[in-house]
């Protein structure tokens, strides 16, 4: 009980004084955009049904969010690093908002795919920006602060993908289109709560020279395990988020809502999970806390083609969603690791090259499944988890 209260008195701590409205904001928008994100696979047997998709079409229309989403974020990087953030937060939901309209106006597949490339391109621009201006903002409680506010990206996805799943029996239509609102409203808030200008480096450029400098700087062993842990992670969750849903309606004989709302208690543990993963982080550092995270992962995802029945399955989706509380983790380290003076672009090229080979996750999956072993590559899952758990361990204790 002495930690659950610790933990609730510095994450209060956060929100005190003009630092908190901004908090508000980045996390807010990060819970739309999050969330709007996983409403492609709750509406993934919809698209299938009316494009005639297939699962390795409908995963190359999931690995296209990611690529968009991956492509983004270096340049986002030496942005955020030479205008500050608040542009680039404001032209991310801005850019997800008239790329949504597209897709439900889409009428042939290949609309379809165009549209949704586009809509990762505006999710790559937050990621990054969100983390230097929170590094900018709270250089001492970075963990805490990445923890709370990736656990709001979780409200996100437990709420959107829920409503999604209600909507989509009117239409998969207007099961999309109804954050396109919440997105308007984040880009006039963003504009009014952040700071005007945080940039911390106002010549950084794209020359040969600053690329060197940042690729040096990143061939560090630590930095390339690193590296190696973010791609394997962001490609176990991007498969696992792509074709869970279809999934339990296929497999497991669930209803789109049963299966939509078991979805959403996926990130709906992540809610808990990132502010007590950034408290650990900042506690007891990474080689303590991240294996901790994952090993749930490992177990649930052996188990998962066993199980049958829901509450054995809602079990063993809170078991596997332990390793969402990875990401605050992964980040803080990243974000006290690499140089401040090329943090962004630092971040925006690993995350770009982590997120990038990550996203073959779905499409290779989705080949798997057509060839009716969708059990066994969940099997693939816990053994890719396992082996970032053992990475972790040869870690530095600390960053730096």
């Amino acid at each position: 009980m002495e930690y659950v209260s610790t933990v609730r008195h510095e994450l209060s701590a956060l929100w005190a004084g003009g630092k908190g409205k901004a908090l508000a904001v980045i996390a807010l928008g990060w819970g739309v955009l999050n969330g709007t994100r996983m409403i492609y696979p709750v509406l993934l047997p919809s698209l299938s049904t009316e494009f005639n998709l297939t699962h390795t079409t409908a995963g190359l229309l999931v690995t296209l969010i990611w690529v968009g989403y991956a492509i983004g974020q270096f340049p986002s990087g030496v942005l955020a690093d030479r205008y500050g953030e608040r542009q680039l937060l404001t032209a991310s939901v801005t850019t997800v908002a008239c790329a949504l309209v597209v897709v439900v106006l889409a009428a042939t597949p290949a609309a379809l795919f165009a549209a949704t490339g586009f809509v990762g391109l505006g999710l790559s621009l937050y990621p990054v920006a969100r983390i230097t201006l929170l590094s900018d903002l709270y250089p001492d409680r970075i963990g805490r602060v990445l923890g709370v506010t990736m656990a709001t990206g979780d409200t996100g996805q437990t709420l959107l993908p829920l409503s999604a799943g209600v909507l989509v029996v009117i239409a998969w239509q207007v099961g999309l289109v109804f954050v396109v609102p919440l997105l308007v409203i984040l880009a006039v808030a963003l504009q009014v709560f952040l700071p005007v200008n945080t940039a911390t480096d106002n010549t950084s450029d794209l020359s040969i020279r600053q690329l060197k400098r940042v690729m040096g700087e990143l061939r560090q062993p630590t930095l390339v395990r690193m590296g190696v842990i973010l791609l394997s992670y962001i490609g176990v969750l991007q498969t696992f988020s792509a074709f869970y849903p279809t999934y339990l309606i296929n497999s497991k004989g669930f209803s789109p809502t049963v299966a939509s709302g078991l979805f959403s208690l996926f990130f709906a543990v992540g809610i808990v999970a990132k502010p007590l993963a950034g408290v650990a982080y900042d506690t007891v550092g990474i080689r303590r806390s991240l294996p901790i995270v994952l090993s749930g992962a490992v177990i649930g995802f052996a188990l998962l083609p066993l199980l049958d029945g829901f509450w054995l399955l809602t079990a063993d989706t809170v078991l596997i969603s332990t390793m969402l509380g990875s990401g605050a983790i992964t980040q803080s380290y990243l974000s006290e690791t690499i140089p401040s003076e090329i943090e962004g672009t630092g971040l925006g090229v690993i995350r770009s090259i982590a997120s990038m080979l990550g996203a073959t996750g779905p499409v290779l999956f989705g080949t798997i499944a057509d060839r009716g072993f969708f059990d066994a590559g969940y099997l693939l899952l816990a053994v890719l988890v396992g082996a970032i758990t053992l990475l972790a361990l040869r870690l530095p204790k600390k960053s730096g």
